[in-house]
């Protein structure tokens, strides 16, 4: 009978008919299961060889995904408690965001990342260390959600589900710890630095021995609470990076602090020159002071993403056959019956069924004014009734709805890491690594120099060459940017979309729904005189009630008359009788056939259509799509940052023309195909321009996923939305400029917060190693780079937008027009 063979990673037995191996040092070695094989291929392919030459042991079992810690989670598989948290997409994969505990920078972020990608089921994850929180989406039909989190949680790392309530009680539950043992922290380095100043003291002017021994031991009892409980979660991260196999900043901090600490026990009992009590409870509390200020950054970074879910109201009035009832907004289901009272708050996104009101909707879409809404509008999850009651059928609960919707987006923005915050992680990893290296050296040449400055001088450099403020560079400004820029009304929903954002010169903008509101109107009406124009209006909108036409909209529902035997002839219009007159509206020529008569002539400008009856034309109309409010506002803006600004469409030069006249815009092309549109964004950047593209129709999204960036309507299709770096929320394209002018001061930021962290390693390693720094110098310049650094990246969220507007604003996604 063959050996029983040992898993390589953990040490565990392979279990029979487990044929798992990897390949280290050119040799096969076998695994137990997919979660070892997950974590050792992860370790072997970042080219972390080395952890298993030096390692002392088996790692232990990381992952099992079948382990039974996963019925910890199992409560997450029901579907009643998926609703809330849990996006259902239509390729049948699910989405959901964690936020994550112990997740404290940018190497955790890559260890759950890489460990998760290569479990079975899972399409993507992303983690963003700023925030604290991940995106998952998994196929539930190869894994459960329960599984999955169990496996973050065999990590090191425990879950939990992005909710608003439970967000607020688990971040109230972080803040009583963190202050805890800041607290703890503070009082003890007060207590220390009080014992230390007598120990110096007596250095200097003499101190009997017995006296010298018993401050040394007060002033351990006083550090002990401060290592051992304070500075737990230091060496808990440090212990689960080594053990991942993945070193992050908690290494070098976790060394400092246990060496000198250790070393200062061992003097205290045995006998040396000097103790670093002192030290190593300013070292924690300053620490600590740091990454609570970091804790407080990440929490405000979510506040946009949380005050989202807070708009829906926790129960609904449901009619049902039995009368009103009031029930919990999670069992609403489609096609329910919601009664909305004044004042109330509308639960779900759906369609107003009877009766009509004015409807708040500043905390979705911005605008100020009250919108009145009628029997068959769209109402929108979130809007507050301002007028009457009213009834209405709901379309889309839970996680379809459109809060739920710019949550999920906003939160996928936040995960995303650019390009600049790649390259900060890759930088801040390989540091820790130089930096242990550095530490041995410069041990090992001070040992030979004068042992006893060895050690505080390791100890300083340790301390002070801690890379929080590197880790902590990027993620900060990022996430404050972001949420800035969501909030003056411009969301973010790819990595590199906010740097590139900042580097455009050159706009091109799309004209119909873009430019103007894709709704058509009736901008002229040219009357014949046989009727005034009340009277034919009230015609053309009685026999237009019987066409689904684009046009039709564009005409009021009829106060009295009602067309009889009504025809739709295609490419026409429609036919039909009105108090026994027999009527016609649609394309000229085919109106004026009616009465044998030939089309009256119209200018370019504008769509035109006719009424008629059987003696001629009565009225003709031009209808034209409205130019969007701000936009001429917006292309001011635009030029003034010395941007250039062109349109692209494919409307007739007339109309393109009568646009671009009246928003001073001097460069436009028309009848352009998707085709055309994209050979010139080619020409564009042939040239060296970086160009963002606005626009909102499908025929559009080719050109969009070919611009160096662009940015979809809020009410343009699905797949321009998909295919665009950003959503600009409320219709809004004003906020074009103001995200210009926040993308380009979050770079500014993130490049400070680099050259900060950069230029204070770089000073403090050479003059650490050199002596000139001791350990409790070291501890204050360490801390105050992190503060800088996130203090730096408040300033973002601290500034407002050009127009002022701090409101959350929404979208819902509403099929387009193309141009």
């Amino acid at each position: 009978m063959a050996a029983e063979q040992a898993c390589f990673h953990c040490g565990e037995p392979v279990p029979p008919g487990v044929d798992l191996t990897v390949t280290v040092d050119g040799e096969p070695q076998p695994l137990c299961c997919t979660g070892c094989h997950a974590v050792a291929t992860t370790i072997l392919g970042s080219g972390l060889d080395a952890f298993y030459r030096f390692r002392p042991g088996p790692t232990g079992q990381p992952e099992d995904l079948s382990a039974a810690s996963a019925s910890r989670y199992a409560s997450f598989d029901r579907e009643r408690v998926q609703k809330d948290f849990v996006y259902c997409a239509p390729d049948g994969t699910r989405e959901t965001s964690l936020l994550v505990e112990g997740l404290y920078c940018a190497a955790c972020g890559w260890l759950i990342e890489n460990s998760l990608d290569e479990a079975e089921g899972v399409e993507e994850v992303r983690v963003n260390p700023a925030t604290g929180r991940a995106i998952l989406r998994w196929d539930p039909a190869r894994v459960p959600l329960s599984q999955l989190m169990a496996h973050m949680g065999r990590l090191g790392y425990r879950p939990h589900p992005v909710m608003p309530e439970a967000n607020d009680a688990q971040a109230e539950k972080e803040r009583r710890y963190a202050l805890r043992r800041l607290v703890v922290a503070g009082l003890g380095m007060m207590q220390a630095m009080m014992f230390a100043v007598a120990l110096y003291s007596g250095q200097f002017h003499g101190m009997d021995t017995i006296y010298e021994d018993f401050l040394r031991t007060v002033s351990m009892l006083v550090a002990t609470p401060v290592v051992l409980y304070a500075g737990l979660p230091i060496f808990l991260g440090a212990i689960r990076d080594l053990r991942n196999g993945r070193p992050g900043m908690d290494v070098p901090v976790a060394l400092a602090i246990g060496g000198a600490y250790s070393a200062s026990v061992w003097i205290t009992f045995a006998g040396g020159p000097e103790v670093y009590f002192d030290s190593v409870s300013m070292f924690t509390f300053f620490l600590l002071i740091a990454r609570y200020v970091e804790m407080s950054a990440r929490h405000r970074a979510n506040a946009t993403t949380d005050a989202l879910g807070r708009l829906v109201p926790g129960t609904a009035v449901r009619i049902g056959a039995g009368g009103e009832e009031e029930v919990p907004v999670r069992d609403l289901e489609v096609d329910d019956q919601v009664l909305v009272r004044p004042g109330a708050t509308v639960p779900a996104d759906g369609r107003i069924s009877q009766g009509e009101s004015s409807l708040d909707e500043s905390m979705l879409t911005g605008e100020s004014e009250p919108r009145t809404r009628t029997i068959g509008d769209p109402v929108v999850g979130g809007s507050v009734n301002l007028g009457d009651s009213f009834h209405m059928r709901v379309e889309r609960v839970g996680q379809d709805t459109t809060v739920s919707h710019i949550a999920r987006l906003l939160r996928r923005a936040q995960s995303q890491r650019p390009r600049i915050a790649r390259l900060a992680d890759t930088a801040g990893r390989w540091f820790v690594t130089a930096v242990l290296i550095a530490s041995a050296s410069v041990f090992a040449a001070w040992w030979q120099v004068d042992p006893s400055l060895a050690f505080p001088i390791t100890l300083a450099m340790l301390v002070a060459t801690c890379p929080c403020a590197l880790s902590l560079a990027t993620p900060t400004a990022l996430a404050a940017g972001t949420n800035r820029l969501a909030g003056s009304g411009l969301l973010v929903t790819q990595p590199d979309a906010l740097e590139t954002l900042a580097r455009v010169d050159h706009v091109v903008l799309d004209k119909t729904g873009t430019l103007t509101e894709g709704r058509l109107s009736i901008s002229e009406v040219r009357n014949s005189g046989r009727l005034d124009e009340q009277a034919v209006m009230e015609l053309a909108s009685a026999l237009e009630q019987h066409s689904e036409h684009p046009i039709a909209r564009a005409f009021p529902a009829p106060r009295s008359l009602r067309a009889d035997s009504a025809t739709v002839t295609r490419g026409g219009g429609v036919e039909g009788e009105v108090d026994g007159r027999r009527l016609r509206i649609g394309r000229p020529d085919w109106v004026a056939a009616l009465a044998g008569q030939q089309a009256p002539a119209a200018d370019e400008r504008g769509a035109w259509i006719a009424l008629g009856d059987e003696q001629g034309v009565l009225a003709s109309f031009r209808l034209a799509d409205q130019v969007r409010p701000d936009a001429r506002l917006a292309m001011e803006q635009l030029r003034e940052q010395g941007i250039a600004v062109e349109i692209g469409s494919g409307d007739s030069p007339g109309a393109v023309e009568a646009v671009a006249s009246e928003l001073g815009i001097s460069a436009w092309q028309a009848r352009m195909s998707p085709e055309d549109k994209l050979q010139r964004l080619y020409t564009l950047q042939a040239q060296g321009a970086t160009v963002l593209m606005v626009g909102d129709g499908i025929n559009d999204a080719p050109v969009l996923a070919g611009a160096n960036v662009s940015a979809a309507m809020n009410e343009g299709t699905a797949l321009a939305q998909t295919t665009a770096g950003m959503i600009l929320l409320g219709g809004r394209l004003e906020h074009l400029a103001a995200g210009m002018e926040t993308a380009r001061a979050t770079l500014r930021t993130v490049r400070q917060n680099l050259i900060i962290s950069a230029c204070y390693n770089a000073s403090m390693l050479p003059l650490a190693a050199l002596g000139f720094i001791p350990p409790w110098l070291a501890a204050i310049g360490m801390t105050a780079s992190s503060l800088v650094v996130v203090l730096n990246s408040r300033r973002l969220a601290a500034a407002r937008p050009r127009q002022g507007d701090t409101r959350i604003p929404a979208t819902s996604v509403r099929e387009g027009q193309p141009a």
